[in-house]
């Protein structure tokens, strides 16, 4: 009775967690069109897209902690959470990028980890594998970004609070760019161990 109770449970659609996931994911848009606004003749509208990034931060800590405090962990949120995570990221990077605050190869470079590890995910759900789930070097990583963003965002200005925030968003753009390197360098061990070991066992007479 327990077991079943439990994958009733992570099959929940509509948990707490999930739905500020949602959340997230629906402010994705929203949140591009806020950094591109002045770039097609707009206002500026950086306060709201720093304040949509804020939240953005608040609900990922909240969602993993509810979900693990109210036993609300489902399968659609281990999909959900990192999903708003990277378009999060790249909505970032590709506004950021556009307006000259990012300089076009860190983009690359952030953008080329997430590409070789989406080719290994692939080459997992082909042997039968889901994705991997996310480790703490990877929500560090994330977090990093998440902090570097919109610091980089208010660099964007004039005045002592955009040098501080230009000085403390690039170090966490550093720390944040080399944990997801280090991150996706061990989800790649992690995957070729698996194929290995389908390989090693296709080739093992019975």
């Amino acid at each position: 009775m327990e077991a079943q109770e439990t994958a009733e449970s992570k099959d929940r659609i509509f948990t707490v967690p999930n739905l500020l996931s949602m959340s997230r994911l629906v402010l994705v848009p929203v949140f591009l069109w806020l950094i591109l606004w002045p770039e097609f003749g707009g206002p500026n509208a950086d306060g709201w897209a720093l304040a949509i990034l804020a939240f953005s931060g608040i609900s990922d800590y909240l969602d993993g902690k509810l979900a693990r405090r109210w036993n609300q962990v489902s399968n659609l949120g281990r999909i959900l959470d990192p999903a708003a995570d990277r378009l999060y990221i790249l909505a970032t990077l590709v506004g950021l990028t556009w307006r000259g605050i990012l300089p076009l190869w860190l983009t690359i470079l952030l953008l080329s980890r997430d590409a070789i590890v989406g080719v290994a995910v692939w080459l997992l759900g082909r042997h039968g594998y889901p994705p991997p789930q996310v480790n703490f070097l990877g929500k560090s990583a994330t977090f990093c970004l998440m902090y570097a963003f919109p610091l980089l965002l208010l660099s964007d200005a004039s005045g002592w609070v955009s040098s501080l925030s230009a000085i403390f968003g690039w170090a966490f753009a550093g720390w944040g760019t080399a944990l997801y390197w280090w991150a996706g360098g061990l989800y790649l061990i992690q995957v070729r161990r698996l194929i290995r070991g389908d390989a090693r066992a296709d080739t093992t007479p019975d």
